[in-house]
């Protein structure tokens, strides 16, 4: 991934392909989601366990348009306006020493 939007459609692409390892290594070791609804889910365990769990269901996910991405030296802001009710979907991520983005934290149904 060597942009920040990369991240959204390696996201999409991870869970219709139901690659829980593969969404997993979409965040740094120590990444929070603001997943489920009024919770908080930390670190690659609890990661892997709320994927674990979403992908259980197979779910099939649609791309979004990303919109504008905010870079700051090693931080970006990225961000996708959501095709359902979830309102918009928000990302800092940031750049690697490799050069390659991950995401550290993720904000994926934040309604107005």
């Amino acid at each position: 991934m060597t942009k920040p939007e990369d991240l959204t459609r390696a996201f999409v692409d991870r869970v219709n392909a139901g690659d829980v390892d593969g969404l997993v290594a979409l965040y740094e070791p120590d990444a929070i989601i603001a997943f489920p609804p009024g919770r908080l889910t930390q670190g690659h365990a609890a990661i892997r366990a709320l994927y674990e769990g979403m992908l259980a269901g197979k779910p099939h996910f649609e791309y979004e348009e990303p919109l504008t991405t905010l870079i700051a030296g090693d931080l970006a802001l990225t961000a996708t306006p959501a095709q359902d009710e979830a309102g918009v979907r928000a990302q800092v991520v940031r750049r690697q020493p490799d050069g390659t983005w991950l995401r550290v934290l993720d904000r994926p149904d934040f309604t107005r």
